[in-house]
């Protein structure tokens, strides 16, 4: 009878533990994270159309002969520093390091291709290639889609972030090791517009 009581005394100390678990905000975070991360990698779904577009439009723009070669050069070279990293581990919305350096990079094309964008009104002609206007439309919905996506990750980052900070979450958070989300911050660049010479 004693080792029968022993095998299921267990039981009443899980369903506590349990409890105790969740009413400490331990769910909420757990649930906050994978919201975290699932919006993150929606923001690389935006900035992997992005980077897929850009060789098609490099294309076209040489084919008309019709551009400027520093500006199509910077696009380009935006482009492959990136050195191919597009999508980032899961995890790396808690590396703040790893997220800046991103950023920078992300931030970099993005100025290169405002640039190009500035450009490609000085030259009718170009504007006239059916194929370059289609791709500078999607491109710019892309862009729009890339500035959505951040500004939805932004608010979850904020919202996990509150719950890990708050007590008694945080008590929570610093037992299971939950670390604050980086959220997405613009670059020095962003904050003047994009100087074109002629």
């Amino acid at each position: 009878m004693k080792q029968k009581t022993m095998k299921f005394g267990w039981i009443p100390l899980a369903l506590v533990a349990a409890l105790g678990l969740s009413s400490c905000g331990y769910n909420t975070m757990i649930a906050g994270d994978e919201a975290v991360k699932a919006a993150w990698a929606q923001v690389q779904n935006q900035y992997q159309r992005r980077y897929d577009l850009i060789p098609n439009l490099v294309e076209t723009v040489k084919a008309t002969g019709k551009y400027e070669k520093e500006t199509l050069q910077g696009v380009v070279d935006a482009r492959s520093r990136m050195g191919g990293v597009i999508n980032l581990p899961p995890d790396a919305v808690n590396n703040p390091e790893l997220m800046k350096k991103y950023q920078e990079a992300q931030n970099g094309l993005g100025s290169a291709l405002q640039r190009l964008m500035v450009v490609n009104e000085q030259y009718p002609q170009l504007q006239g290639v059916t194929a370059y206007r289609d791709l500078m439309a999607q491109l710019e919905g892309t862009e729009n889609r890339i500035a959505v996506e951040r500004m939805r990750f932004n608010e979850t980052v904020q919202r996990y972030n509150t719950s890990v900070r708050t007590f008694p979450n945080n008590l929570t958070a610093m037992m299971f090791k939950f670390q604050t989300a980086v959220p997405f911050a613009a670059g020095e660049a962003a904050k003047e517009a994009p100087k074109v010479k002629f």
